[in-house]
């Protein structure tokens, strides 16, 4: 396990801001308030919270800050570039429901449609009559789980380090976490449906396999793969070139070192072959397997903020967009507490959340937005934030995983989501105008 020194981060953080950049007075933002995140990136490294991030702050058109500090390799002393690429995550679920919502606008398929449609491993599924009970202990579904249950992560299914009880298990031994696998697409479709759901279909927001299964739709329906169809609809199209769920070997250099940090200042590199085989891989998790660069996942936030357009290509219909950006759940269903989400100031879209209540997100902590900001963060540490009302967009990419869960089960601390939820606060507070 390597230590990151306080003197060490702050040497490495300041040769990567290079010149500092002009003030550019049409975004509305302040030098006071550009000032205040960039001193939060920069503390976020030496403060050891994280080993290095790339933060990005974009408004009316343009990018107004762009950071980069720390490392992107400690052992090796890379630092962190503006062409880093990172381990998205879970910032891929948007990406994968936006690719779906294509395939709705083209009428073969709809938010509506059972997935058995293209999905039949799923028809019989059976759910647990309570969520920690045994494996056996189950009754019918009472319906088919539908497109829009996938979106919203109300389909039951779970991921397996937040079920409980044998289910947890059961999902780590069978599928793992989910981020590779040595089964096929089919195969491992054909796994998870054999596996009870936590909760009936439409019942309650749970996290988990959702959006992995929606993939694989995409690739059904579409006649091809998930990876084939953002590819010709979506990376190719923008410009997304850095963007995959492989990275080639002349692009490796680029790619991040993922750390396990126990304690702040303490990082462990952890192995992780996703992405790195010999050619992309038949397995592709739309819910978190992509990889991409600060600039390239701009260029989807921007999409989502220009309604479904960016550098004059439309590829979503704003109706689209609305539906990703509106809330979906039921006043119940937000009284259910959650890990992954503060249902008391956000609503879920669409693949991603949506604040409700702009004063109690940013009472809680949560960083700042208008009713209606957008966003969805990654195990990894990733985190971004579309504004329409402001026309803002903020972007956080560290590649740091907590330690080990404690004997309680819970995670430890989410190394750098503070920061971010900071970083994000003190540029909102340079708004001017």
């Amino acid at each position: 396990m390597h230590q990151l020194t306080r003197r060490t981060a702050l040497a490495v953080g300041a040769a990567a801001f290079g010149a500092p950049r002009a003030f550019a007075r049409s975004s509305g933002l302040s030098p006071e308030g550009l000032a205040g995140a960039k001193a939060v990136t920069e503390a976020a490294v030496a403060n050891g919270d994280v080993p290095g991030v790339v933060s990005l702050i974009w408004r009316r058109g343009e990018i107004v800050q762009l950071n980069t500090v720390g490392f992107r390799n400690i052992e090796r002393r890379l630092p962190m570039e503006r062409s880093t690429i990172f381990r998205i995550a879970s910032m891929s679920k948007p990406i994968t429901v936006a690719a779906a919502l294509m395939l709705v606008e083209d009428g073969r398929i709809r938010l509506s449609d059972p997935i058995t449609r293209w999905a039949p491993e799923f028809a019989q599924m059976r759910v647990l009559r309570r969520a920690d009970g045994p494996l056996d202990d189950t009754y019918p579904a009472p319906r088919v789980i539908t497109i829009e249950d996938l979106m919203t992560h109300r389909s039951g299914l779970s991921y397996s380090f937040l079920a409980q009880g044998p289910l947890a298990g059961a999902l780590q031994a069978k599928v793992g976490m989910g981020l590779e696998s040595s089964l096929s697409p089919d195969a491992w479709m054909k796994t998870m449906a054999a596996l009870p759901l936590a909760y009936a279909p439409g019942e309650r927001f749970n996290y988990g396999h959702s959006i992995d299964v929606l993939g694989f739709i995409v690739g059904r329906a579409a006649g091809t793969s998930l990876r084939q169809v953002l590819m010709e609809r979506m990376f190719g199209p923008l410009g997304m070139t850095d963007t995959d769920f492989w990275v080639p070997p002349d692009k490796r250099d680029r790619l991040v070192t993922p750390y396990l940090s126990p304690s702040p200042g303490h990082f462990a590199p952890l192995p992780t072959p996703s992405f790195v085989g010999a050619g992309p891989p038949a397995y592709t998790s739309g819910g978190q397997g992509l990889v991409s660069t600060v600039d390239d996942y701009l260029t989807f936030a921007r999409l989502l903020v220009g309604k479904g357009e960016v550098n004059g290509k439309r590829l979503l219909r704003p109706q689209s967009v609305r539906l990703m950006t509106t809330d979906h759940l039921t006043a119940a269903q937000r009284q259910i507490p959650t890990f992954v989400a503060n249902w008391k100031t956000q609503g879920f879209g669409l693949g991603m959340s949506v604040v409700r209540d702009p004063k109690a997100y940013a009472a809680a902590g949560q960083g700042a937005g208008s009713a209606g900001a957008f966003g969805w963060p990654g195990l990894f540490g990733g985190w971004w934030q579309g504004d329409p009302a402001q026309d803002m967009i903020t972007i956080w990419l560290p590649e740091v995983l907590p330690g080990a869960p404690g004997k309680d089960g819970k995670l430890p601390r989410l190394p750098g989501m503070k920061a971010a939820a900071e970083f994000q606060t003190r540029a909102y507070e340079g708004l001017a105008v």
